[in-house]
């Protein structure tokens, strides 16, 4: 993704202008739909499959990380999924007891645990490929194509200003070590 143009905040949201906080109260309604259709069973169970072979959304994120080289140490794979290493190595747990990941020790360094997709985790992960482009197809065809470029803008620039925001809060907040 490439990175957005830095916030403009001197465009000076104000919270207090009705027509600002609407506006606002839209894109949070937005926000939350995604999220709500997101999670919906549904879609849910076509992406990621029914009963005890379904995957969960946290699976799904880490074999599209894994797919993506041909190895990952697991700090890093943990740093690309934004989660504590705990939570990393539960989701690499998971996808072992499904034969899609293994985890092995580094040549280089026994110490550093490596995780690798399986080829039976590359054929899962290609099938809930194919499910995601067909459903961003059909969300691709509520826009014109010439639409779509200022959608994927917008939409990247969101993702970028919530990011930023996150970070100005963990600023604030003291390293998890320490919190109680």
């Amino acid at each position: 993704m490439a990175t957005p143009p830095p916030v403009n905040r001197e465009a000076g949201f104000d919270s207090e202008n009705p027509v600002h906080r609407e506006v606002a109260m839209r894109i949070g309604r937005a926000w939350r739909e995604i999220r709500r259709g997101a999670a919906m069973s549904t879609l849910i169970e076509h992406f990621f499959g029914v009963g005890n072979n379904a995957l969960e959304q946290g699976q799904m994120d880490t074999l599209d990380l894994l797919v993506q080289q041909d190895s990952w140490r697991m700090g890093d794979l943990a740093d690309a999924l934004r989660v504590d290493p705990s939570t990393a190595t539960r989701a690499v747990q998971r996808l072992e007891r499904n034969e899609l990941a293994r985890r092995f020790n580094s040549k280089t360094d026994r110490r550093v645990v490596m995780v690798a997709v399986t080829d039976a985790g590359r054929e899962r992960h290609s099938a809930a490929q194919a499910k995601r482009v067909e459903t961003l197809t059909a969300i691709m065809n509520a826009y014109q194509p010439d639409e779509w470029e200022e959608l994927a803008a917008l939409l990247e620039r969101f993702v970028h200003a919530l990011d930023d925001h996150v970070a100005h809060l963990d600023e604030r907040q003291p390293p998890r070590s320490t919190r109680s």
